[in-house]
């Protein structure tokens, strides 16, 4: 099964902007589809952004147009670029396909 590792997570001023990244050990390229979580304070994980093995990209109401979700199947990484981050969207933030346990996350704290 391969492992994923999210990392990129910090502290940002609202406006800014990241990029999280997502490891694998393995190749992706046959995982239909991979995806983006987060769990806000005192919250549940929710959904983000997924996209799938042909590029095909879905979006959650309140990041869409902010966020977008890549891979670069090379290099086994999965990608979400975050601009006009909003306190909102502070999280935890997972990356996972299906059938895969929750890895540890990586902070995004959006605050001035």
């Amino acid at each position: 099964q391969v492992q994923l590792v999210e990392s990129g997570g910090g502290l940002v001023q609202p406006g800014g902007s990241l990029r999280l990244s997502c490891a694998a050990s393995g190749s992706i390229l046959r995982i239909p589809i991979m995806g983006w979580y987060r769990q806000p304070p005192g919250k549940q994980r929710e959904f983000v952004a997924t996209i799938t093995t042909d590029g095909n990209t879905y979006y959650a109401d309140s990041v869409r147009g902010r966020f977008t979700i890549s891979k670069d199947n090379a290099k086994n990484t999965m990608y979400l670029q975050m601009n006009t981050l909003k306190p909102e969207d502070t999280a935890v933030y997972y990356c996972n396909y299906p059938g895969q346990p929750w890895g540890q996350g990586t902070q995004v704290t959006v605050s001035s």
